[in-house]
């Protein structure tokens, strides 16, 4: 069973959604799967202390032509050509050979499952939406169709590549697995597919899975971190869809009328992050908003328990991770009433109109001015967290590997199949 993790430190969701796969698949008792994680040549180190047992990682070269990060400056010249010339020898007898093979009427298999050959692999789960092209039967993992819906924050040819690879993997799998059964209804609505195909894993919070930093250890990283003494958290990439304008917006409002709110961001930063710092400034609130940028397990765990709220503004989640690693923190939640959060909040947060940044702000001051409220809504998010089990969903994953392998399920691996998910 070969699972992808072919991404980089910083990736997002995605990259947590794996490395909480790898902690739980690696514990199961299993003596007959092995789970290996491909990895890109030199970018697996993330994920190593994950895993144990019957799972490894597996790395896939580097392709002809690319240089290591790590490679001396002096010598990269000299092998960029010497690659070059021999990557038109390859191309040219590969042409040849494809030539030849269609008209004898074979079928060559993809460099993917050339890799996949020296590893015996026999199922693959591309956990990321860019896959690989396979004969091998297969999961896929599309986390959502925000360029279905929100097509304005992707350049055209962006927008053709991503809906394009999206419908070509979801053709090519074998399963198509999602968070929710808002994401699973919007697939079956926008690309027509069939709901047998679609198969609903809500993920678990992953911070369940990182190691528990020391005392000694949390002492340095909130001296490092300078965190006031009260916050409301935000992590999320500078994506578009997060909706930083409106947040910082509603916290200029709150200042107008006397209320500061600190606010922490984490997460990647992209190229929309200057302009995000300089709208704080126009407000007024510079002085007041961070971005600290991506952290490490140990730093997230520190910035979440010591939050007084989370703030959840975004335009559109197939799931929010962030959310329900709130309710594991027992932090209390205010969070944008769009498409899968209302589900999978229930009754355990606040819920407001992301377009609109005073009901933002009228929901942080809720949270900010009412310990009661706060105390109500974290013992409720407490209790929404623990409907989230890891090793559920791994037994769950590994039924569902089982059955595209072809082997005999046993009951409580059927009923597993069978249940419904909670969002």
């Amino acid at each position: 069973m070969v699972i992808d993790a072919r991404m980089g430190v910083g990736s997002g969701g995605v990259q947590q959604w794996v490395i909480g796969l790898a902690a739980a698949l690696s514990g199961l008792d299993d003596e007959t799967e092995e789970y290996l994680f491909l990895v890109n040549e030199g970018q697996g180190e993330w994920l190593r202390p994950y895993l144990k047992g019957r799972s490894s990682l597996v790395v896939q070269p580097a392709m002809p032509g690319a240089t290591s990060s790590t490679a001396g400056a002096s010598s990269a010249p000299m092998r960029r050509g010497i690659e070059t010339t021999s990557a038109r020898a390859r191309r040219f007898a590969r042409s040849v050979w494809r030539s030849m093979a269609r008209s004898a009427g074979w079928r060559l298999p993809s460099p993917f499952d050339r890799t996949m050959r020296t590893v015996r692999a026999d199922i693959v789960h591309f956990t990321r939406p860019s896959a690989s092209s396979t004969a091998l039967p297969n999961i896929y993992q599309p986390w959502d169709l925000q360029h279905v819906h929100l097509p304005e924050f992707f350049d055209p040819e962006v927008l053709r590549d991503r809906d394009a690879t999206y419908r070509r993997f979801c053709a090519q799998a074998s399963l198509i697995v999602v968070a929710t059964r808002w994401v699973k209804d919007d697939l079956v609505a926008s690309y027509g597919l069939a709901p047998e195909r679609i198969a609903v894993v809500n993920p678990p919070p992953v911070t369940e899975a990182y190691p528990v930093p020391t005392a000694d250890e949390e002492r340095a990283i909130a001296a490092r971190l300078d965190l006031p003494d009260r916050y409301a958290f935000y992590p999320a990439q500078t994506w578009g869809h997060k909706n930083h304008e409106r947040l910082l917006d509603a916290l200029g409002q709150l200042r107008r009328r006397g209320i500061d709110v600190p606010l922490i961001c984490s997460g990647h930063r992209n190229q929309r992050y200057a302009r995000l710092v300089e709208l704080a400034h126009e407000l007024g609130i510079d002085g007041q908003v961070r971005f600290l940028g991506f952290l490490s397990p140990a730093e997230i765990q520190l910035v979440y328990r010591r939050a007084t709220c989370l703030i959840f503004p975004t335009l559109y989640e197939g799931w929010g991770l962030p959310i329900v690693e709130a309710f594991w923190s027992g932090l209390p939640v205010a969070c944008s009433n769009v498409t899968s959060l209302p589900a999978l909040v229930g009754d355990a947060a606040l819920v407001f109109d992301p377009l609109d940044p005073a009901a933002i702000a009228s929901a942080i001051e809720r949270l900010w001015t009412d310990a009661n409220l706060r105390t109500e809504l974290a013992e409720r998010g407490r209790a929404r967290f623990r409907q989230f089990d890891w090793r559920t969903t791994a037994l769950t994953l590994r039924a569902h590997y089982r059955r595209l392998g072809g082997r005999r399920l046993d009951g409580s691996e059927i009923k597993l199949l069978a249940a419904e998910p909670l969002v």
